[in-house]
C-alpha cells in the first residue's frame, strides 16, 4: 500500500471515478494519506461525489507520473473518526487548510477496504499490488 500512496502523492493530481444511475463521474483529487495501514482520501460531505460513494462503494482512481500510470480499483468506506481526519490534515495541511478544518462537519475521509492497484508502462509489464 505504501508504494501506491507514494505513487499517488507523486502524481500531484489524480482522478477519482464514481457512478450514479449508470453514468460515470470523474473529478480531480490530490490529498491522500496512510492511516491505520490503509489508503485514505478526503472530500466534502456536501458534494455529489460523497453521496455517490455512500450509495455505491466501488470507485476507481487513475493518475500519471513520469511516463507511467496507475489505476486503483476497489471499495471504499467512510471513516467518521476524528483521528482519521487529523491524520489527513497533518499529511496534507498545505493543500487542505484553506478548504477544511478537522471539526468543520464538512471534511470527511474514506479509505479503501479492498483494492487492487496496477502500475502501467509502455516499456514494462504491469505491476499489480493488492491491499
Amino acid at each position: 500500500m505504501n508504494e501506491v500512496l507514494e505513487y499517488l502523492k507523486s502524481c500531484g493530481t489524480f482522478y477519482l471515478a464514481t457512478e450514479e444511475d449508470g453514468q460515470p463521474h470523474v473529478r480531480p483529487f490530490g490529498a491522500v494519506c496512510d492511516y491505520d495501514g490503509k489508503l485514505y482520501f478526503v472530500t466534502n460531505n456536501q458534494k455529489k461525489v460523497y453521496h455517490q460513494m455512500i450509495k455505491n462503494k466501488k470507485v476507481e482512481i487513475c493518475g500519471m507520473n513520469k511516463g507511467t500510470w496507475i489505476r486503483v480499483e476497489g471499495e471504499v468506506k467512510e471513516d467518521l473518526r476524528r483521528e482519521a481526519r487529523v491524520s489527513m490534515m497533518n499529511a496534507n495541511e498545505a493543500s487542505l487548510k484553506s478548504m477544511y478544518t478537522v471539526d468543520d462537519n464538512l471534511m470527511t475521509v474514506f479509505y479503501f477496504e479492498h483494492a487492487i492497484a496496477t502500475i502501467y508502462s509502455f516499456t514494462t509489464e504491469p505491476k499489480v499490488i493488492e491491499f
